[in-house]
């Protein structure tokens, strides 16, 4: 465990402290997993009174320690706060009011749900993680003798849910056991608090203990064993588990495969099914993987399976069952499979389980891993503060959940059709030949691919990699196209012709064929736009390649439409004309055609009926609209967006 405190830093004050210590502790996934942990500084403030207030500022509920700032930090009344664990009972609802009430700023963050508990320990900076080496001893059967003979200086506290009684519970074992050579408080299945005079300190005292910890781990832990080879990749059957799950979660979900060296020799375990499947290697990360994987693909008896568990223990409460869907499946041939509402929460979870699966090696080389039982779990899981937490994350939007797959993304339309579903919500796989398609945008939810799309092999090896990160291919927007040189019909030129019925109508074809199987799998039904041309219905002189083309790709969506509308694939074409925005067009070709014509450039923009400019984004709004709800009962169809065209109306 690295010490990655700078020497030089300065800070302004103990709170500029904090977020620094809080960013190194949040920036470490070996101690802090996405808004896991939480820190706190005690100071003295001045009120608008001139009177001096004990304040306790610690981490908001929402916040991300990796990323905090000030202003993620709610000020509290400390004896107030501190007052509150002497009470004796609180429940959960009365905490965070009373809580809110202790707040010295009303528009502060809520507090974290272990405020009491920082409050309690009277040193001035405390900082607390679910460190792995913590949680892999104490996940034992000697798990807090264990972690006694790992550390010293330590208190423990046997595991309590977070809250209030946890404050209790914390308070009582602190002043019973702890003397002047106590640093650090260790909570079984939990995780550990360190604390100090300052941030730097209780930081410093973070990293001993949890390297101590680490330590004591490495003297049992053996070697990780080799990995087995890949196993061959069937992406239409990894579709149709996504299709499963989709439909035990009652939404699309989003279904990402991790075939990497550590994840296959897990999925490999001769134990899998019985280490696998005793619990997470802390209470609340089963809000993002459930109580446990799905070993295997069975889901229908996964689902089965979670609702006697509910039932179990729900002990005649008025809960509302969540959804049944697994989170983490492993199989020995997929690897692990981590589910999520979007690509974030996917990748969130492939996290958790990342580091699940080295805490349960590690907890089984010192004599078997063993979590709480799934009636601590379930309380967790279906506790109130938690779950508003969970709510802050994965937002339903018109495509959450969904995966596109958009050609010709680099650029122009494409690229417009790709950033606004990324906005709708959707996953999106961006295809194009030009390599700038893999930097369209950043963030889990795109993925770029370079494939020339005339050659069968690059297009397949697009469509499997979409399929491995995402799940599944829900919509299609083929945006890619050819401008072949233009020429009359008495100077044909068969390399113009032969390139744009490639690139134009070929390929679409073998990418529809290619695509379909994904389509006919989707949760929600397949959906396919494909942008054609004003040249479809209204040819211009000298362009006889691309109008002959773009009218051949035509008839492949009209074909297609005919075909896979039993499969609820619906399939509609949009005639953009006009778009001056794009790769085609430069502002010196645009002054020379105006010119032309005798028009200004603003004027040539915009030479329809309507008067209006047409533009990359404007036809990517139409794409989306009729990928969308509004056009459930409409496939076959062919809109035109040119501003109005006397030749095409």
């Amino acid at each position: 465990m690295r010490n990655r405190w700078e020497e030089a830093k300065r800070f302004d004050g103990p709170l500029d402290e904090c977020v620094y210590g809080s960013r190194l502790l949040g920036s470490d996934p070996a101690l802090v997993l996405h808004g896991g942990g939480n820190t706190s500084v005690k100071t003295v403030e001045t009120d608008v009174f001139g009177r001096s207030v004990d304040t306790l500022w610690v981490k908001g509920s929402g916040w991300d320690l990796a990323t905090i700032e000030a202003a993620g930090f709610a000020p509290l009344d400390l004896h107030r706060t501190r007052e509150l664990a002497r009470l004796p009972e609180l429940s959960d609802t009365a905490m965070m009011r009373e809580l809110r009430r202790s707040l010295l700023d009303p528009t502060a963050p809520n507090p974290s749900v272990e405020s009491i508990l920082h409050a309690v320990i009277p040193d001035p900076a405390v900082q607390h993680s679910h460190a792995d080496a913590i949680v892999a001893i104490t996940n034992t059967a000697r798990g807090a003798e264990a972690i006694r003979e790992a550390l010293s200086g330590i208190v423990v506290v046997p595991y309590v849910m977070p809250g209030f009684l946890l404050a209790r519970a914390c308070l009582e074992v602190l002043e019973r056991d702890r003397d002047a050579d106590t640093v650090g408080m260790v909570l079984l299945n939990h995780g550990i608090f360190t604390w100090g005079e300052t941030t730097r300190v209780a930081y410093d005292r973070m990293i001993d203990l949890v390297g101590a910890a680490e330590e004591y781990l490495a003297r049992f832990r053996p070697e990780p064993p080799a990995p087995p080879p890949p196993s061959p990749f069937d992406p239409v059957a990894f579709a149709e588990l996504r299709t499963e799950v989709s439909s035990a979660a009652g939404r699309p979900m989003i279904v990402t495969r991790r075939a990497d060296e550590r994840s296959r020799a897990f999925a490999a375990r001769p134990d899998l099914a019985r280490v696998a499947t005793r619990g997470p290697a802390t209470p609340d990360h089963v809000l993002w993987t459930k109580r446990i994987p799905l070993v295997g693909r069975d889901v229908a008896r996964y689902v089965e399976e979670y609702a006697a568990y509910f039932e179990r223990n729900r002990d005649g409460r008025d809960l509302t069952r969540l959804d049944p869907a697994p989170r983490v499946i492993v199989d020995p041939e997929l690897g692990v499979v981590t589910v999520g509402v979007d690509a974030a929460a996917s990748d969130r979870v492939g996290d958790i389980y990342a580091h699940t699966i080295w805490v349960i090696e590690s907890a089984e080389a010192l004599g078997g891993y063993e979590a709480l039982g799934e009636r601590e779990i379930f309380d967790v899981e279906y506790w109130e503060l938690e779950q508003a937490k969970l709510a802050r994350f994965g937002g339903h939007r018109a495509f959450t959940g969904e995966v596109a797959l958009v050609t010709g993304a680099a650029s122009g339309i494409g690229r417009a059709c790709a950033t606004a579903l990324l906005e709708a919500g959707a996953a999106v796989v961006g295809v194009d030949v030009a390599e700038e398609v893999e930097d369209v945008v950043s963030g889990p939810a795109y993925l770029g691919v370079v494939a020339d799309l005339t050659d069968r092999e690059a297009t397949v090896a697009a469509v499997d990699a979409a399929v491995e990160r995402f799940g599944g291919i829900d919509m299609l927007v083929a945006a890619a196209g050819a401008f072949p040189s233009s020429s009359p019909i008495a100077e044909f030129d068969e390399a113009a012709w032969r390139r744009g019925m490639e690139v134009n109508a070929e390929a679409l074809a073998r990418l529809f064929g290619i695509v379909h199987p994904f389509l006919a799998r989707a949760p929600r039904g397949g959906r396919v736009v494909v942008v054609g041309s004003k040249n479809v219905p209204a040819p211009g002189p000298g362009a006889v390649a691309y109008s002959a083309s773009k009218a051949a790709a035509n008839q492949v969506v009209r074909v297609a439409a005919l075909e896979w509308a039993a499969d609820g694939i619906r399939v509609n074409t949009v005639h953009p004309d006009a778009v001056f925005d794009t790769g085609l067009w430069t502002e010196a070709l645009i002054a020379e055609r105006a010119a032309r014509y005798g028009m200004t450039p603003e004027e040539y923009k915009t030479r329809n009926l309507l008067g209006t400019e047409i533009t990359s984004a404007r036809v990517a709004e139409l794409v989306v609209a009729l990928l969308g709800e509004a056009f459930a009962a409409t496939t076959g169809a062919q809109v035109p967006i040119d501003g109005g065209n006397e030749r095409v109306i």
